[in-house]
């Protein structure tokens, strides 16, 4: 109770001291831009004035998929043909996916498209009802900078305890050789398979933690949006295999797929607190789990060991 007391403590006044630095700055901007996007929105409102259900399903789906795929897309360029050559060096299994194998990676693709149009399109239109009872997604006023910084600080972290112990249990011998092996089959990963899973693991461990906070807070369908389009972003690069500059480090679920036992969530919160990082924080990928500010790999100044590659 005392290390959870002190971890949520410190995580909180770090995350207030960021509050106070960086909204004062952002808020300047929003408030400058403030009424020219609330004029867009009441534009988008009068065009879909009576049929409002359309213009949630293009900014809660087609726009999300048009950032995943756009990002995979680029990915996949250097996946599948090995350039642009620099890109190459930020692998972290280095060796493996040189280039990716097309026919698992077509299957792999057809799996992901089954999955947004069957399970996540009908899971969002199982959603609209509901935040319109709860509170109209479309309502005519755009949420302040502030309430959505808000908004997305209770997302992430509804996220990471649904999808900590959602992904936790998948492990279990019960259901990991029917139902979670499959996303396993990629020991090295690659941006487009953050989404290649059985059906039952989408909808439970990929879509319902997603969707659960933009519920509960009865979000605006601009948060809902900005959400869903930064949550399958990140998950994008947590599975891409390079360490690139200035994006955040995929080494932690990278090693989650090279070992399968460790490093469950998404934050690390839940994994330290649990103790399923220890093997993880005595490996190089470890050291090598920050934010790159230059363009030096660091896994040539952070390597593995020549005696042991972890």
């Amino acid at each position: 109770m005392r290390r959870t007391a002190f971890i949520l403590g410190s995580g909180l006044l770090s995350f207030v001291a960021f509050w106070n630095s960086v909204t004062w700055h952002l808020q300047r901007f929003w408030g400058a831009s403030g009424y020219f996007w609330q004029a867009q929105w009441e534009r988008l409102l009068t065009t879909f004035e009576g049929k409002e259900w359309i213009l949630f399903f293009i900014g809660a789906i087609q726009v999300p998929c048009l950032f995943f795929w756009s990002f995979n897309g680029l990915l996949l360029v250097v996946d599948t043909t090995g350039k642009p050559n620099f890109i190459s060096r930020y692998r972290i299994q280095v060796g493996k996916n040189e280039p990716v194998d097309p026919v698992k990676l077509r299957q792999s693709i057809r799996t992901v498209l089954f999955n947004q149009c069957m399970i996540s399109f009908p899971m969002v239109v199982f959603l609209y009802p509901f935040l319109k009872w709860w509170r109209d997604p479309c309502r005519r006023e755009l949420p302040t900078f502030h309430w959505f910084l808000l908004e997305l600080a209770i997302f992430t972290l509804i996220e990471e305890v649904l999808f900590y112990y959602s992904h936790r249990l998948l492990h279990h011998p019960t259901f990991y050789k029917k139902i979670h092996k499959k996303h396993h089959e990629w020991t090295a990963p690659i941006g487009v398979i953050s989404l290649y899973a059985h059906p039952i693991e989408h909808a439970v461990s990929n879509m319902l933690p997603a969707i659960v906070g933009p519920l509960v807070m009865g979000s605006h369908l601009s948060s809902i949006t900005m959400w869903f389009s930064l949550a399958l972003i990140i998950t994008t690069i947590s599975h891409c295999g390079y360490h690139l500059p200035f994006l955040p480090s995929p080494e932690f679920h990278n090693y989650h797929h090279l070992k399968f036992n460790q490093c469950y969530g998404v934050l690390g919160v839940l994994d330290h607190l649990h103790g399923t990082d220890t093997m993880f924080k005595q490996t190089k990928a470890y050291e090598r789990h920050v934010l790159l500010l230059g363009f030096t790999p660091l896994s040539e100044s952070i390597p593995d060991s020549p005696k042991r590659m972890e």
